[in-house]
């Protein structure tokens, strides 16, 4: 009996260590490490700007803000805190302001908050500024809108722009989605991009700097390009998500806590703009990754939902309790969603569908009528075109076309800025 019971333990520890040993390999190396086996190599002697929060970490969790201001030769001056801040202590939404980092006793300069641009008194001293921020892969996250403003001002300024480039979490091919239109460009949308556009931060530089900085929004008027380092990654390939990278996720955002978040935010993120129509998980632990509401009949939107056929995405019926928001602490049924097979399925328009099914089992419920319809959908849309034909019948088929009518012609331009 003793020997079955040592033997299962020994069982028990071969499976344990080769799960720990499979967590931790770790197969793509990023550009804050790779920049780092170069000795800091373009940084050396200079004086540093950093762009970062707390997503800007080693596959060791340790912070690019720390790297920096203790790598050798290396003056690290002053820090830029996009929305949540550099360390991460600004709520969803939350100003930005203007403080120092009590680590280092830095400066730290706000960029979400009155000021989204750098000003030239901000860049003074400045040789270099570095950015390195994980992202989402989606047009509306707006840590890309920061990077292209801060490109900008650096470009007027002659400053030099270093991006310490970081995977795609929805990966380098998928791409879904139409290019921003006038006049709905924002800082939610503010390139000329599809809502999903399948390219690293870094290559994402790369077609701002050379297409135009916040291209489609200053016409056919070419602003001056900024100097342009990217740092790439070792071991990335564009088939990857970030499951396959064997790193760690730090969440970028608040409500970007998993691994698996950024593909559910591009698939009920705009419909999440519809406020009062359906509770997405937010104020709940499945941010993005449910539709509900407390007048909702689960078992029915499943059903509807499955005749669509949609490919790549399965749904289970759920109930649950907010823990905040306008719906804190009441039963609300919905439907919890996965990609079962990711490549094959159309992210971005599962929230149409939803939106569609909800239209023909509750016609008293239909989203633009029953929603508080900011101006925000459309600009996260790019378009007003969803929106205005979409409301009159409730049919994806009617702007199916239009949603997938860029991303040929992207997919095309956009393979000129690829690094992997």
């Amino acid at each position: 009996m003793r020997r079955l019971f040592v033997l299962a333990i020994c069982v028990l520890a071969a499976v344990s260590c080769t799960g720990e040993s499979q967590a931790a390999e770790v197969r793509v190396k990023t550009g804050i490490e790779v920049l780092r086996d170069r000795g800091f190599e373009g940084l050396v002697g200079k004086r540093v700007g950093l762009v970062t929060n707390p997503s800007g970490v080693d596959s060791k969790l340790r912070s690019t803000i720390d790297i920096l201001y203790n790598a050798p030769g290396v003056n690290l001056v002053a820090l830029y805190g996009p929305e949540h801040g550099v360390r991460g202590d600004v709520y969803a939404g939350g100003k930005v302001t203007d403080t120092v980092d009590e680590v280092t006793g830095l400066p730290v300069f706000s960029l979400y908050g009155a000021t989204r641009k750098p000003t030239p008194e901000m860049l003074e001293g400045i040789d270099v500024m570095v950015y390195d921020i994980q992202d989402v892969g989606v047009r509306s996250y707006t840590f890309i809108s920061t990077l292209g403003l801060v490109m900008e001002a650096c470009a007027a300024k002659g400053i030099e722009v270093m991006v310490l480039d970081r995977p795609n979490p929805l990966g380098g091919n998928k791409i879904e989605g139409c290019y921003v239109e006038q006049p709905y460009y924002s800082f939610v949308s503010q390139y000329k991009i599809p809502y999903v556009y399948g390219l690293t931060v870094g290559e994402f530089a790369q077609l701002v700097n050379e297409e135009g900085l916040n291209c489609g929004q200053k016409g056919n008027q070419a602003p001056a390009k900024c100097k342009l380092t990217v740092v790439p990654m070792e071991g990335w390939t564009r088939d990857m998500i970030y499951e396959d990278t064997g790193l760690p996720w730090v969440l970028p955002s608040p409500n970007i806590p998993f691994k698996e978040t950024p593909m559910y935010y591009a698939a009920a993120g705009v419909c999440g703009e519809l406020y009062g129509f359906m509770n997405i998980g937010i104020g709940y632990t499945l941010p993005f990754q449910v539709f509900g509401a407390t007048w909702l009949d689960p078992q029915k939107l499943k059903e509807r939902l499955e005749s669509y056929g949609l490919e790549g995405v399965s749904f289970r019926t759920i109930w649950f309790k907010p823990f905040s928001g306008s719906q804190k602490g009441q039963l609300v049924g919905g439907l919890q969603y996965f990609f079962t097979e990711y490549e094959k399925a159309r992210i971005t328009e599962v929230q149409f569908y939803v939106m569609q099914a909800v239209a023909e089992l509750y016609p008293d419920k239909k989203a633009f009528e029953v929603a508080n319809v900011g101006g925000i959908f459309d600009k996260v849309c790019g378009t007003d075109y969803v929106r205005t034909v979409f409301s009159k019948g409730y049919k994806v088929k009617d702007i199916v076309d239009y949603w997938r009518k860029d991303e040929a012609s992207f997919r095309e331009l956009s393979q000129k800025y690829h690094i992997y």
